[in-house]
């Protein structure tokens, strides 16, 4: 059985995307279309704040772009050396919340430790960080311009002080419309599609009702998270199944069940 999931392709160690191999598992045969870029953005002033850490009580990453324009600072201002000598230490001293072990696994890699990343979503963590946090700087929060205010504003009816910078923005993938026409042309209508956020539904939607026609109502719809599915509900697409968490064995327990007579999870 087929079926589609509109995000790209991140090797594991094993070399291969964890989402695949999870729905290879349970005999689902799984393609991958990103329908989504991103632009970095204000980098030089992000690399500053990164600098001195010691005018913030800690670093808020809600997603694996926002580690990237990091990663991006370090390499463009040669700050790699100093970063392993002093400011990764520093940081350390401090708390560095994530969402989903997708975004920890690559704090990781910058060297950092993590903590909060079995919420799963940004209203979990805001609660997390509320029942934790205690300093009285802000905490740096580098995010995309699609950010929910959901963590800013939970973090600020507790008073926790937080300072937003916008590191990437989200822009529609270039191939979305070439890649879903090769699918359906030589996989036909898949069983189920999963979408991995509200953005990656709106630039997607309308080619996938073209090539779908009426054979939309076959399709399962999946949804990643809460958020996301509440963005398919919002377009009147029924959604069949949302993953427990953000996680490929989540997402693949799910799909299984829906795709099972009279399945629902």
């Amino acid at each position: 059985m087929k079926v589609l999931l509109l995000k790209d392709a991140k090797e594991d160690d094993c070399g291969q995307d964890p989402y695949i191999r999870e729905l290879e598992l349970y005999g689902l045969e799984a393609t991958l279309i990103p329908v989504l870029s991103f632009e970095f953005l204000s980098l030089p002033s992000f690399s500053e704040k990164l600098s001195h850490p010691e005018d913030y009580g800690g670093l808020i990453f809600t997603s694996p772009r926002a580690v990237e324009a990091a990663e991006l600072c370090l390499e463009k201002n040669n700050k790699t050396e100093v970063w392993k000598r002093s400011l990764k230490e520093k940081w350390n001293a401090k708390s560095v919340y994530v969402v989903g072990n997708a975004t920890a696994s690559l704090v990781s890699k910058i060297g950092l430790d993590t903590e909060g990343e079995t919420c799963g979503n940004a209203e979990k963590l805001a609660e997390y960080i509320c029942s934790r946090e205690s300093s009285a700087l802000p905490l740096l929060f580098p995010c995309g311009n699609l950010k929910r205010e959901i963590l800013p504003k939970a973090l600020k009816d507790k008073g926790i002080a937080m300072e937003s910078i916008t590191v990437y923005q989200t822009i529609p993938h270039p191939g979305i419309q070439g890649n879903l026409n090769s699918y359906y042309s030589q996989q036909g209508v898949p069983a189920s599609i999963t979408f991995f956020s509200p953005s990656g539904l709106t630039y997607s939607l309308k080619h996938i009702q073209e090539l779908s026609g009426n054979n939309i109502d076959q399709i399962k719809f999946a949804a990643i998270g809460p958020t996301t599915a509440r963005a398919l509900a919002a377009q009147g697409l029924p959604v069949s199944c949302t993953a427990e968490s953000p996680t490929p064995q989540a997402l693949a327990t799910g799909i299984r069940k829906a795709l099972q007579p009279h399945g629902c999870c």
